[in-house]
């Protein structure tokens, strides 16, 4: 997770796709062609199918983040350690479990959707 910025998405469509564990937004191509710059062991720019299993169409807000470390508001929604892009403020759908687990084996932490 280093400090170059992610790709900043090229519309604002409904192509617009987010990590379902980090809340990355960008495009399905972007995830495509680059995959996600803070979740990089989900392979998401070698496997098309993988990005439909780590990303979601399904999510509510975008907030530009431009200085993790120093936003208040990245602080706020765990967004600090990620690199500079655009997020989600909330998806609405969990990571599927073999995702999950996955996660788990590369020791990065993983906060499932509040269930409302």
């Amino acid at each position: 997770m280093g400090s170059a910025p992610a790709q900043i998405p090229t519309s604002f469509g409904h192509e617009l796709r987010a990590c379902l564990r980090c809340r990355l937004v960008k495009t399905y191509d972007q995830f495509r062609e680059s995959g996600c710059e803070n979740c990089p062991f989900f392979k998401m720019e070698e496997d098309n199918e993988r990005i439909v299993d780590c990303t979601t169409p399904n999510f509510n807000g975008i907030i530009s983040v431009m200085d993790p470390t120093r936003s208040w508001a990245a602080r706020w929604l765990r967004l600090a350690r990620f690199v500079p892009g655009c997020y989600t403020l909330a998806v609405s759908e969990a990571l599927p479990e073999d995702l999950q687990n996955l996660c788990e084996d590369e020791h990065v932490p993983y906060v499932p959707p509040k269930r409302v």
